[in-house]
């Protein structure tokens, strides 16, 4: 037997008895850390969904911070820029518990604005007025957090450790809206209805943010038996719609869907048809915001060229001292 059979014959008994481990882990609800052996399509997943994640918080700080400097008051301009830096640090997170799947951080940067990657689509709209950064609060951190909090017990060890952190972040910046859009609708006559135009506006978007249906989400099966996702995309839907069904009571507002009920017989809330064609449209890059976001993302990627050079040119300096030293 040549030297070539018995390396591949020990890699397919290396393969056997990690994919056997593998599989023990998921079924006892164990943790895969960086260093065991996976499938490839699982580090392949793993890798589409935590960089996705990545990339919607750094292109969702833009929406927000175009108002850090037409917030209407002092209190809300210091709590808006506490959010965004939230946002960023969210980002380099996820980023960070991507590059354990072996892929590094400027591949996956490069790849965002080459248009090979995604990112949510909730973050292609306008941001038309000030209520809708309590909207976006309310709904869009509220439809994060109820998708992100099972994410807490992802089957991956880097991915759910962050998100533990990202979710309590994500209940101030819930909280905030919800407040944001309270004061608001208690106000002027004008007040509460810019509200309700936001609350109008982005009510659809947020329901979408799951994902398309069950039946044409092809990822969500597999994702849930590795338990990377705990809940598939129409189950955390109608939890979201129970959810802000109540708490739009407290906001004396209205959601504009007069299809919701809970369902006795399913146990789920229920809501009226979204648009699928319009969610397809902005996925593909052609929603309202798309090119303006990446046009954006890659600005600051080239005015921060500098910044990397140098943080790269002063780490090769160090690791130089170093090695002299030693």
């Amino acid at each position: 037997m040549t030297t070539t059979a018995i390396d591949a014959g020990s890699r397919v008994d290396e393969d056997t008895a990690g994919e056997q481990l593998f599989n023990e882990l998921i079924a006892q609800d164990s943790r895969i850390e960086p260093r065991d052996w996976m499938p490839a399509d699982y580090r392949k997943a793993l890798t589409r969904q935590i960089s996705q994640h990545a990339h919607s918080e750094i292109i969702g700080m833009q929406p927000e911070a175009n108002w850090i400097t037409r917030a209407p008051s002092l209190k809300r301009k210091a709590v808006l820029m506490a959010k965004v830096q939230d946002e960023a640090g969210h980002g380099l997170y996820l980023y960070s518990a991507a590059e354990t799947l072996g892929t590094p951080r400027d591949k996956m940067t490069e790849d965002l604005i080459a248009g090979k990657a995604r990112y949510s689509s909730i973050f292609n709209y306008p941001v038309l007025t000030w209520a809708d950064i309590g909207a976006i609060g309310w709904l869009v951190d509220g439809a994060a957090i109820c998708n992100q909090v099972p994410l807490c017990r992802a089957s991956y060890g880097p991915y759910g450790r962050a998100m533990v952190r990202v979710c309590k972040e994500e209940s101030f910046h819930q909280r905030q809206g919800f407040e944001i859009l309270l004061e608001l609708a208690n106000g002027t006559p004008e007040q509460r209805a810019m509200a309700q135009d936001a609350v109008n506006r982005w009510y659809a978007p947020s329901l979408m943010m799951f994902g398309p249906p069950d039946e044409d989400s092809p990822n969500s099966q597999k994702s849930m038996e590795w338990k990377i996702k705990r809940f598939s995309n129409d189950e955390l839907r109608s939890r979201f719609v129970g959810m802000i069904a109540e708490q739009v009571k407290a906001l004396g507002l209205e959601l504009p869907d007069k299809e919701i009920r809970y369902n006795e017989e399913t146990g789920r809330w229920e809501h009226g048809p979204l648009d699928w064609n319009e969610f397809k449209e902005v996925l593909a890059g052609r929603g309202p915001c798309n090119a303006q976001r990446m046009e954006r993302r890659r600005e600051a990627h080239e005015d921060g060229a500098w910044v990397r050079e140098a943080a790269a040119a002063y780490a090769e300096k160090q690791a130089l001292k170093y090695a002299q030293a030693a």
